[in-house]
């Protein structure tokens, strides 16, 4: 049975809040991961100004999460299959797993914080914890839960990105172009 590879109009693409939805998660990923990874390299002050963006990025993160599934169980347009079955289940799987995983990293680190009896800050706003301080052992399995699945986070997400630019630049699908950014997406214009 061969498959034909159908081209990817306009009408075909994802609409612009989910777009703008997916390229904002990727932007606050990348930049929390960079900020988690580099934080102990730089003296006292940069450090705790990178902790604290790395805070108020994970509140912001967290929000744009909710709008995300929101947006996605209502409004969010949902596009007909573009691919093979197979690659049809691998990229939800891959999507799926990418959702639960962020969100296990987002309650990871308000645990870890809070567990570790320190107020979330978000963008100088203290948040206190809502529970008591956790004992040194589950506190040190939060942490280090938090950090491995960053770490497997983001080799999931460059996965992602590798098999997008695989569809555009050998399958030549225009698989890609369903989630490309769009000036008109943001300012409705006609086309």
């Amino acid at each position: 049975m061969t498959y034909s590879t159908p081209d990817i109009r306009d009408s075909q693409r994802y609409d612009g809040p989910t777009i703008a939805l997916h390229w904002v998660t990727a932007f606050l990923m990348l930049l929390q991961f960079t900020l988690g990874e580099c934080w102990s390299w730089p003296a006292k002050p940069v450090h705790h100004l990178m902790v604290v963006a790395h805070l108020s990025a994970g509140i912001v993160l967290s929000a744009v999460m909710v709008l995300r599934i929101v947006w996605r169980l209502t409004k969010g347009r949902h596009l007909p299959d573009a691919s093979r079955p197979v690659s049809r289940v691998l990229a939800l799987g891959v999507e799926y797993t990418l959702y639960a995983l962020i969100l296990a990293e987002i309650v990871l680190g308000y645990l870890w914080r809070w567990g570790g009896g320190q107020a979330m800050s978000f963008f100088g706003v203290l948040i206190p914890p809502p529970f008591a301080h956790f004992r040194a052992t589950p506190l040190g399995w939060i942490h280090s839960v938090h950090d491995w699945n960053a770490w497997l986070i983001m080799a999931l997400a460059i996965g992602h990105g590798m098999a997008a630019l695989f569809h555009h630049f050998v399958l030549r699908d225009n698989i890609l172009r369903r989630m490309q950014p769009s000036v008109c997406d943001v300012f409705r214009c006609e086309k």
